[in-house]
């Protein structure tokens, strides 16, 4: 006999969460995808919800902020740019490379409808903060049946 269990709100919310990290980890290094790694850069971020706001903060270390670009499309917010590699002396023999350069793209999907034209980002060291201020939720609408 099949028991049936309750589903506590929420959940639904929490496994869309899950299976999106699902797919950022199995997609990680597959040039091309966009998901979270392009050319070896990651970029790290959170995501968090105030009464008000969603506050993102990523990590972008060694990026000029002109080489940043965030865009809004629907409820996915994507934070794109370029790091750029710097002149290396032509006297230097290199025992070890490890910093990588090159295009980088992150698209995350909100969890509410945003005010698009109220957004703001500020970039100081090396982490760029993003407050997106939520919409008003639409209020039930009362109609008033008219007796006759």
């Amino acid at each position: 006999m099949l028991d049936m269990i309750p589903w506590r709100s929420g959940e639904l919310s929490r496994l869309r969460q899950e299976m999106d990290n699902l797919f950022e980890r199995f997609f990680v290094g597959f040039p091309g995808l966009g998901l979270t790694r392009r050319m070896g850069l990651t970029v790290s971020l959170d995501l968090a919800e105030t009464k008000d706001n969603i506050i993102v903060k990523a990590e972008i270390p060694g990026i000029d902020s002109e080489d940043i670009d965030i865009s809004l499309s629907g409820n996915i917010l994507t934070i794109k740019g370029e790091k750029r590699q710097v002149e290396v002396d032509k006297d230097e023999d290199f025992h070890r490379i490890e910093r990588t350069y090159g295009e980088f793209s992150r698209s995350v999907r909100l969890p509410c409808e945003v005010e698009a034209d109220n957004i703001t980002a500020t970039y100081k060291k090396g982490v760029l903060n993003i407050t997106l201020p939520k919409c008003e939720p639409a209020r039930p609408k009362r109609i008033k049946i008219d007796v006759k």
